[in-house]
């Protein structure tokens, strides 16, 4: 009986050390779940992201268009540019090796980005520019090198967007002026300014198409986003070169690639695209959220991608 009853002991602590280690691993799983959910939602803050959009109305951006918007700096030009083919060049490093810069340069409309220069990269991303969509930020250093932004093309186009405390008409600080200044100069290029109640609408239009309110959401929208929908105001097919798919920073271990194609030891784009969507204090991007936008636009607006293809 003694035998008995020890083994029977025996038998009980063996199955409560299994249950033990079963509820142990169950707790595990369930905490290393929970964690990956949360680090899923700080890296995108985009949760419920498509089910937001099945009860949005997508905006006709052809319709939402409006040339009153753009305000000339200098004269009375006024913007009515339409191109049946554009090319929309991204300042992204996946452009290099592309060996795209014939293609682009045989598109009837090219647009770049602020200080995205040229010179150097012709072989990846082309010499010629149609529009050149320039943030308040990036003015002085596009203005610092006429040779490279102004002088290289014919007749471009250069729109300017920011704040209307930066660029604004009336408030007519340094930006401003140095904004006439050149404009007065260059007389063979056409500068505009987006008008504040366009920017307004570009923030409602963000709002509409995301459910998020940028200003509540601490976040800048970025050139991209105003290229984007100038590019889909003005042309009938958009080839957009560099700019990478919205999951492809969330894929294990992406390449490093540098932010910027013209500056090599500059941040990586992966590690810029994540900061930006996580960030909670002060102004960032929202990188991906925009890009999750670009690829619904893409299936109305015969918008394609290349380099990388998606």
């Amino acid at each position: 009986m003694t035998l008995q009853l020890v083994d029977k002991q025996w038998q009980q602590g063996q199955r409560m050390v299994i249950y033990g280690a079963v509820f142990l691993i169950t707790t595990l799983l369930i905490l290393y779940s929970s964690s990956s959910s949360a680090d899923l939602s700080r890296s995108f803050k985009t949760s419920n992201f498509r089910q937001i959009h099945h009860t949005l109305k997508t905006t006709n951006l052809k319709k939402w268009a409006g040339k009153d918007g753009y305000l000339p700096v200098y004269g009375n030009k006024s913007l009515n540019l339409h191109c049946h083919h554009c090319a929309l060049v991204t300042s992204s490093s996946h452009v290099l090796g592309s060996q795209a810069g014939e293609e682009i340069d045989r598109t009837q409309c090219v647009f770049r980005m602020n200080n995205a220069p040229t010179s150097g990269h012709q072989s990846d991303v082309g010499n010629r520019t149609t529009v050149r969509v320039v943030a308040h930020s990036s003015v002085f250093s596009v203005v610092r090198k006429p040779a490279e932004f102004l002088n290289r093309s014919e007749n471009p186009i250069i729109i300017f967007w920011g704040p209307s405390s930066k660029i604004s008409r009336e408030a007519k600080g340094t930006l401003y002026h140095l904004i006439q200044r050149v404009s007065m100069t260059y007389r063979n290029l056409s500068f505009f300014f987006i008008s504040p109640s366009k920017m307004q609408k570009f923030d409602a239009l963000f709002q509409k198409e995301t459910g998020r309110d940028r200003k509540k959401s601490q976040s800048w929208l970025s050139t991209g986003w105003f290229t984007m929908v100038i590019a889909i105001e003005m042309c009938d097919n958009i080839k957009v070169y560099g700019m990478v798919p919205p999951n492809y920073c969330g894929r294990p271990q992406p390449k490093r690639m540098p932010y910027h194609y013209y500056k090599p030891r500059g941040p990586d784009e992966c590690v810029t695209y994540l900061q930006n969507e996580r960030g909670l204090r002060g102004s960032h991007h929202r990188f991906i959220t925009e890009k999750q936008v670009f690829a619904r636009w893409a299936k109305v607006y015969n918008i394609s991608f290349t380099s990388p293809t998606w």
